[in-house]
């Protein structure tokens, strides 16, 4: 489904994604040729991804070598003091305060919920977000992979509540355990879902593009799915819907 790149997005919505890379143009080369997306200069070191012309995520390079090679999702928000103060009271933490970004793109702000998991929030300015989602090679969901599940989506609930279980919700987020997917022992985290047509043909392009597979492909709820990692290390998943 594309969307017009102006449409709002609510407080708790999937609104952006970024991976923190060693390497750009690397990251440039196996995004491209995996989602057929085109790149430009965004700010700084960063680039934005476009399908068809309209943006659907950013590769940044890593500043610090000790920082994880990782996709973080974005959530939106209209008030990120707000909602920094508010992640504090459920019993997360803020692990960068509210930042500008770029010139008036909007605010962002990285995040733990309770268990550790890392995520972000963005306040958008002229920046609101993804221009295309919920297709073949844009963002389609966001799983966390959570060690309690109840107590993640009291997390959420109530930071989320409208975006998560208000009547006109439709989440592309959601919780299951980490032993669903993963080894026990692993940390609580998110992935990043992109859409493709065929998730088997896609599993071939990266691992011909250098990346492997974690896990799957498996079905879910809502499609068919697979986690791997590109030739960097970086973890996402493909979901054929």
């Amino acid at each position: 489904m594309a969307e017009n790149r102006a449409s709002a997005y609510g407080e708790g919505v999937p609104c952006w994604v970024d991976a923190q890379l060693p390497d750009v143009e690397a990251g440039k080369r196996f995004y491209g040729e995996l989602f057929g997306w085109t790149f430009r200069d965004a700010y700084g070191s960063t680039v934005w991804a476009h399908l068809d012309g309209e943006p659907v995520a950013a590769l940044a390079h890593k500043a610090d070598g000790r920082l994880p090679t990782v996709w973080t999702v974005y959530f939106s928000t209209p008030d990120a003091d707000d909602i920094s103060r508010r992640v504090l009271a459920a019993g997360g933490q803020v692990v960068t305060a509210p930042l500008p970004v770029g010139d008036g793109l909007g605010a962002t702000v990285l995040a733990t919920d309770p268990e550790g998991a890392v995520f972000g929030l963005w306040q958008p300015g002229s920046h609101p977000g993804f221009g295309r989602r919920h297709e073949p090679g844009a963002f389609s969901w966001a799983q966390l992979y959570a060690r309690d599940t109840a107590a993640v989506n009291a997390f959420y609930g109530h930071l989320f509540h409208d975006a998560l279980f208000g009547p006109d919700a439709e989440p592309d987020f959601g919780r299951a355990p980490v032993a669903d997917v993963f080894p026990a022992e692993m940390p609580p985290h998110f992935v990043v879902h992109f859409g493709v047509r065929d998730c088997e043909a896609a599993l071939g392009t990266v691992q011909r593009l250098g990346g492997r597979v974690q896990a799957g492909p498996f079905e879910a709820s809502y499609g068919t799915v697979a986690v791997v990692t590109d030739d960097q290390g970086a973890s996402f998943a493909l979901l054929e819907r």
